[in-house]
């Protein structure tokens, strides 16, 4: 029986896809005129990205507005905990119950 390969979602064609230009782009640019090109594509299509990246941006900086305060009081509260201060002291700590002689003794240089 032959392997059955099931369809592929629009999720994997669609990172499949920009895998498969990223990887190729550095490869176009070395072909002779593709800044021209390039560029007059961007002229062509920057005019409609602009209009349809406006659908994407009013709710998105809503939503960033409506969740900053949270985000910033969190990593306040964060910082402010000592947690970074106690994990060095107590890492500190255990480092000098294993190894008490190894930081006992000054490193000597040998003759």
């Amino acid at each position: 029986m032959p392997v059955r390969i099931p369809a592929a979602r629009a999720s994997e064609v669609a990172i499949i896809g920009a895998a498969g230009v990223t990887s190729f782009a550095p490869f176009y640019m070395m072909l002779p005129g593709a800044e021209e090109r390039l560029a007059s594509q961007t002229v062509h299509w920057a005019p409609r990205w602009e209009r349809n990246i406006s659908f994407f941006r009013n709710p998105t900086e809503k939503s960033v507005q409506t969740v900053a305060p949270h985000i910033e009081r969190a990593v306040k509260k964060f910082h402010s905990g000592g947690h970074w201060e106690r994990a060095a002291v107590a890492t500190h700590r255990n480092i000098q119950k294993r190894f008490p002689a190894k930081l006992a003794k000054p490193a000597t240089e040998p003759k």
